[in-house]
């Protein structure tokens, strides 16, 4: 049947979305071997830390937590909207998410990987980290479950162990059309990962009924993680982070810097394999409006914090909100509201600039300026101005600090540029399922959904 749709047929949809997996050019080594490079550097600080000792970090009394963990808050924030959007989207069966969804969740994947190292990396001594394993001891002498260690590392391994299953089940179908189309040793990693894949009737029902279940768990899931990274800091009684807002603010302020990067990926993605027939000005100006929306949000969730600091005058808590508007953070302060509200408000409100793909990437690209600025805001102000003056201190990041920083970078992006190598970015038998395609008997492919499943099951895969 011929299809309406731009992408043309089932083949060609196999085609445009295998050749950045099937052929290589010199631009892939060549970004590979920039960003391999700045991640060695990393590597060297970090192995500069581990040979000197923790004192090479800028850390002090009182900021005894600094860059490493303003990273990790922001990668696990980052982590949040690939595969939550993914699983919403899927949930509410909409229509529009199926060439961004491959993306969004291998983003999860990647980010939350590079976070769990930060953890690993403040120890200082990482090598004695299975003190975090919560096994069972009879003493009660170790894992202290008191830690905000012991749950970072609970949720960090659940999330990552659901994302890494959400990422890979969807891309069977997908991996058995690379098994038929490759030669050599990849072909021998595809028939393993293709897991005997048929594109059977059954084989699709099964693979439909555990989507389903796995969207749904994936959801609270996902808000929990960034609900206990929350407590790590609203546990304390550190003026201002003592707050049971804090949960649903971080959840907020993840969701909306990792819809952010998702727009910023899905623009290179784009751009760099020419799939402009896939990630159409359709996709921008949905996640355009996601982007408004969760800037709204995010601005009151900030706004009822500040203002219920504002109106307590608590000296101590008031004497961080004035040190963060007022005092030497005032420029990363007017950053964040610039790029966290102002740019994306009056940008997102028009469909024109929503479908805009360079306007799209600048404000998402701006937008994560704004929510790295917020972390800094959250965590360095509050123990700098300590309850006593007599505690109050600075803080300046080191080269090892600003050499890791810049090595968990470039680690997600080498990671991602891997994947894009070895693995299609957009799902194509998504793709294929919301075209409608359907393949003649005797030639169909075992990654295009059958029949029943582009006619009639709409819902069928969410």
């Amino acid at each position: 049947m011929a299809s309406d749709s731009p992408f043309g047929s089932a083949a060609r949809v196999n085609d445009d979305i295998l050749r950045p997996v099937l052929q290589t050019t010199w631009r892939f080594y060549a970004v590979v071997a920039l960003l391999g490079s700045v991640v060695l550097w990393g590597a060297f600080a970090v192995w500069y830390l581990l040979s000197t000792g923790i004192g090479v970090f800028g850390l002090n009394r009182p900021v005894y937590w600094a860059l490493m963990i303003i990273n990790f808050v922001f990668f696990v924030g980052l982590s949040h909207s690939g595969t939550l959007i993914s699983a919403i989207l899927r949930v509410t069966h909409a229509e529009w998410r199926r060439p961004i969804t491959r993306g969004a969740e291998a983003m999860t994947v990647f980010t939350i990987m590079v976070a769990a190292a930060f953890p690993l990396i403040h120890l200082g001594r990482p090598w004695v980290f299975y003190y975090l394993i919560p096994y069972p001891d009879l003493r009660g002498l170790w894992p202290n479950f008191r830690s905000p260690l012991i749950w970072d590392f609970i949720a960090i391994s659940t999330y990552l162990t659901g994302s890494i299953i959400y990422l890979y089940l969807p891309m069977i179908p997908d991996l058995a059309v690379i098994r038929d189309r490759s030669h050599g040793w990849r072909r021998y990693l595809y028939i393993a990962l293709s897991l005997g894949w048929t594109g059977s009737e059954r084989e699709w029902s099964r693979l439909s009924r555990v989507l389903g279940i796995m969207a749904v768990v994936i959801i609270p899931v996902a808000v929990s993680v960034h609900s206990i990274v929350s407590w790590d800091f609203a546990m304390t009684i550190v003026p201002v982070w003592h707050s049971t807002i804090f949960a649903p603010y971080f959840v907020v302020g993840a969701i909306y810097s990792g819809i952010a990067l998702v727009i910023t990926i899905m623009v290179l993605i784009r751009w760099v394999f020419n799939l402009q027939s896939y990630l159409q000005p359709r996709q921008f100006d949905n996640l355009g409006k996601l982007l408004f929306v969760m800037s709204v949000i995010w601005f009151y969730f900030w706004f009822a914090d500040a203002l219920t600091t504002w109106y307590g005058r608590e000296p101590s808590e008031f004497a961080v909100l004035r040190y963060t508007i007022l005092g030497p953070f005032a420029p990363l302060f007017w950053t964040m509201i610039v790029c966290n509200l102002v740019i994306p408000f009056w940008t997102m409100m028009f469909k024109q600039l929503r479908r805009n793909v360079l306007v799209m990437l600048v404000v998402s690209l701006l937008v994560n300026v704004g929510m790295y600025s917020e972390r800094i805001l959250i965590i360095v102000p509050a123990l700098s101005r300590g309850r006593l003056p007599s505690a109050w201190g600075s803080y300046q990041p080191t080269w090892v600090e600003i050499s890791i920083t810049a090595a968990a970078f470039a680690g997600f992006s080498l990671l991602y540029v891997l994947f894009t190598k070895f693995f299609p970015v957009v799902s194509m038998w998504e793709v294929k399922e919301g075209m409608g395609e359907r393949a003649e008997a005797g030639v169909k492919e075992p990654g295009t959904p059958p029949r029943k499943t582009v006619e009639g099951a709409e819902g069928a895969y969410g």
